[in-house]
């Protein structure tokens, strides 16, 4: 299970690049259509993780059972297939499924809709400056951090959004579209895991109606709620904005590449230029 883990974050790393050349290349239905292979890597890579992290015998802990490195002793955590998981592994999990930066009470809601346990709320308020402080004092210390999104035209942190560092910069950048962007593409990931649950909980269903009553065509009631026709909806208006999008967040993770440093790329620059080296602009 470590060496699919492994081969899947390889083919993640070769599918971004394949992205970048692609944008750059202007083939827009090509960078789609590794966007969407690139999200359904992601979740294969979320649920590899999760089996290592269960135990190997029943009722025994397993390897991750207790607080990972640089992790809270005390923090609370809840449980997926028997074993305990932290915060910002929840955290993690949750804006895995959604594929675009999101804000403390829907990464709650997707959470609590999906997985056992619950994500409190209060404890998302610090966990990027815990984060931040962790990458500042071992830099790549971790397979991945939870950070900031960041805003297209200052490179500052978006307020109130968090994003995963192995993203690419272009879904970590937020532009004049992207707000709308990005909630079809958690409408979409939302679809998707209650399509491949065979009896998805009620929660779920709410958490889908919420996304569907904002998107024209998804749904004529909770009843009639069909997620199969979210997607297809999302989809169709994704595709009107997408392009638009793409070149906006294209531009400025260009410039976060070539202006920020590593720090900065994950947690804003904080109104400041930075080059490489660390001098100010």
């Amino acid at each position: 299970m470590a060496q699919l883990a492994e081969e899947l974050e390889r083919r993640m790393e070769e599918l971004r690049a394949e992205i970048r050349r692609a944008v750059i290349a202007g083939d827009r239905a090509r960078a789609s259509e590794l966007r969407r292979r690139l999200r359904a890597t992601d979740r294969e890579w979320e649920e590899a993780l999760a089996r290592l992290a269960a135990p190997q015998a029943p009722g025994g802990p397993g390897p991750g059972a207790g607080p990972g490195p640089g992790a809270d002793a005390g923090e609370p955590a809840g449980r997926r297939g028997g074993a305990l998981l932290t915060v910002r592994e929840r955290v993690h999990q949750a804006l895995t499924l959604l594929g675009a930066p999101a804000a403390p009470r829907l990464i709650v809601a997707v959470y609590e809709a999906f997985y056992a346990g619950e994500l409190p709320a209060a404890r998302l308020t610090s966990l990027r400056r815990d984060e931040e402080r962790s990458f500042r004092s071992a830099p790549h210390a971790r397979p991945y951090y939870l950070c900031a999104a960041l805003s297209a035209d200052l490179l500052a942190p978006a307020r109130g959004l968090l994003a995963v560092s192995t993203w690419p910069m272009e879904r970590r950048v937020i532009g004049p579209l992207s707000p709308r962007v990005d909630y079809l593409t958690a409408a979409i990931g939302v679809a998707e895991r209650l399509l491949a649950t065979g009896q998805p909980p009620a929660a779920a269903r709410r958490l889908l109606w919420r996304f569907a009553v904002n998107i024209p065509g998804a749904a004529s009631g909770p009843a009639g709620l069909d997620p199969g026709q979210v997607a297809a909806a999302a989809r169709a208006e994704l595709a009107v904005h997408a392009d638009a999008d793409a070149a906006h967040r294209a531009a400025a993770a260009r410039r976060a590449l070539d202006q920020l440093d590593s720090a900065g790329q994950l947690f804003g620059g904080g109104g400041l230029r930075l080059l490489r080296g660390g001098a100010a602009r």
